[in-house]
C-alpha cells in the first residue's frame, strides 16, 4: 500500500488518499465538519435534514438521475450524519472515479431544495423519527444521550424531532449550508486504485470555488453529576438497558487505554461482561460495549437485551464487573489479547477502500491530518494494565454514570434503589 498523501486547496479544503493498486474499486467521500452537536434547540435534526436533501436533486440532475449516475455503473451512494460531521460518500469501479468526484461535487455544490421536495422528506424524517422509536435498542441510547447531556446539543436525537424538522424553512436550510459547508470545514477522502496526482486533478476544479469560510464551532459538552436514570415503560418482550460513563476528548492520549478497556468489557465473545452475563448467567443474548469520542468528551457505554425479571441481576452484575476492574488491573495476557484483537480488527477493516475513506476522513476533520495505523498500533501496544485500571477508575465511577431502561417496569425508584 502507497503513503497517505494530503493536499490543501487555497480555499483550505483538504484532499486525502491513499493508493492501493492491487484493488479493483474506488470509494471517494465529501466530509463535512459539521453535525448534531452544531444545531441551536430551533435547528435540532438540521444536519440530518440536509444531508437528505442533497440527495433531491441538483441543477443538472433530479433525483432519480443522482443515484442512477451511481448504481448504473455497478456503484453505490450513500450519507451519515453524526453528532460531529456529515459525510456523503461513493464507491465504485475504479475507472469510474470522475463520475463519483461529479456526482458528490454537484451534490455539494448544486443542489436545489426545491420547497416541495423539502416538504415531501418533512413526511420521510417523521417515519425514520418514529421508526427509531419503534425499536427500543436504538430508542434507549437515544435515551441514555438526553441525560447525560441533558439541554445540549449532544442530548438530542441526530434526527431531530418532528415538531423541530416541521419548522424547517428553505432559507434557513440554505443559510445553514452557506455557512457551513465551506473549505475550512470541508475534506475529501479516497482510497483505492487512484494516484494522489489523479484524485486532486479531479476534485481540484470541482471544489476549489469554495469560499473559504470559517469552521464551524459547537458548545463545550457539560457533564451532569449522576447517577443518573431515565425509564419508558413499554410492553416490550426484552427489557432494554443502556449504561453510560463519561470519557474523555479524542485528543486525549488515554483514550489507548480507554479502547482496550471497552474490549476486555465487553467488545467480543470472550469479552468479561459477555462471559459473566451470557455465557454463565444466560441473563441476555447479547451485551456490548462502544465508545463515543468527540473532540471535547466522550462516552462509554454498555447495552444489552434481558428478560423483564433479570434487570436486577444484570445490572448488579455488570457494576460489580465494573468495581473489579477498577480495584485489580487486568493481567498481562487478558491486555495482550485485547491489544492483538484492536490491531487485528483495525488493519483487518482497513483492508477495505470503504474502511480506508472513513479513516481518512475522520482523521483529516478531527486532527488536520492523516493518522497512521502503525502510529496506532504502537499507542495501543505501549498502554500498560496499570494505565488500563486508572482509566477505569477514573470514568466508571457512579458519579459519572447514566442508566436508561426500556420496558414493563414501572417504578424507577427501583433502579436508582439497586445502583445506590
Amino acid at each position: 500500500m502507497s503513503d497517505y498523501c494530503l493536499t490543501t486547496l487555497a480555499n483550505g479544503l483538504r484532499i486525502a488518499s491513499v493508493e492501493m493498486p492491487h484493488m479493483q474499486s474506488v470509494s471517494a467521500g465529501i466530509w463535512i465538519g459539521v453535525g448534531a452537536r452544531f444545531e441551536s434547540p430551533a435547528q435540532s435534526g438540521m444536519s440530518h435534514f440536509i444531508e437528505h436533501l442533497m440527495f433531491k436533486g441538483t441543477k443538472k440532475r433530479n433525483a432519480k438521475q443522482i443515484t442512477e449516475s451511481v448504481e448504473g455503473i455497478g456503484g453505490y451512494l450513500n450519507a451519515f450524519t453524526t453528532e460531529d460531521h456529515t459525510c456523503y460518500y461513493a464507491k465504485a469501479g475504479a475507472r469510474h472515479l470522475p463520475v463519483l468526484a461529479d456526482v458528490l461535487s454537484d451534490m455539494i455544490l448544486n443542489s436545489r431544495f426545491l420547497p416541495e421536495e423539502i416538504e415531501r422528506e418533512r413526511d420521510v424524517i417523521r417515519e425514520e423519527i418514529m421508526m427509531y422509536r419503534d425499536q427500543p435498542s436504538q430508542h434507549v441510547q437515544e435515551m441514555l444521550s438526553e441525560i447525560m447531556w441533558p439541554k445540549h446539543p449532544l442530548g438530542r436525537a441526530l434526527t431531530g424531532t418532528v415538531e423541530s424538522i416541521s419548522s424547517f424553512k428553505r432559507p434557513d436550510l440554505l443559510r445553514f449550508v452557506d455557512r457551513n459547508y465551506n473549505g475550512q470545514s470541508m475534506g475529501i477522502a479516497v482510497a483505492g486504485r487512484a494516484t494522489h496526482d489523479s484524485v486532486v486533478t479531479l476534485f481540484k476544479p470541482l471544489l476549489e470555488s469554495i469560499k473559504p469560510g470559517i469552521a464551524p464551532r459547537f458548545s463545550p459538552a457539560r457533564s451532569k453529576e449522576g447517577p443518573k436514570v431515565s425509564l419508558l415503560t413499554q410492553e416490550t418482550e426484552q427489557t432494554h438497558l443502556a449504561l453510560g460513563f463519561y470519557s474523555f476528548g479524542r485528543k486525549d492520549d488515554r483514550r489507548f487505554a480507554l479502547k482496550l478497556l471497552s474490549v476486555i468489557l465487553g467488545e467480543n465473545m470472550s469479552s468479561r461482561l459477555f462471559q459473566k452475563l451470557r455465557e454463565q448467567h444466560g441473563l441476555c443474548y447479547s451485551v456490548q460495549t462502544g465508545m463515543m469520542t468527540l473532540a471535547d468528551s466522550g462516552m462509554i457505554s454498555i447495552s444489552a437485551g434481558l428478560d423483564p425479571s433479570k434487570l436486577q441481576k444484570a445490572l448488579k452484575t455488570t457494576l460489580y464487573e465494573l468495581e473489579k476492574i477498577c480495584c485489580k488491573k487486568p493481567g498481562l495476557h487478558e491486555v495482550r489479547r485485547a491489544k492483538d484483537y484492536t490491531i487485528g480488527q483495525t488493519l483487518m477493516g482497513l483492508e477495505s477502500t470503504s474502511n480506508q475513506m472513513m479513516w481518512m476522513g475522520e482523521s483529516i476533520l478531527s486532527y488536520k491530518k492523516i493518522l497512521n495505523p502503525s502510529e496506532m498500533e504502537k499507542k495501543l501496544l505501549a498502554v500498560t494494565p496499570e494505565e488500563i485500571q486508572e482509566v477505569a477508575c477514573l470514568c466508571l465511577n457512579r458519579k459519572n454514570l447514566g442508566i436508561s431502561v426500556i420496558g414493563p417496569m414501572k417504578d424507577k425508584k427501583k433502579i436508582e434503589e439497586w445502583i445506590r
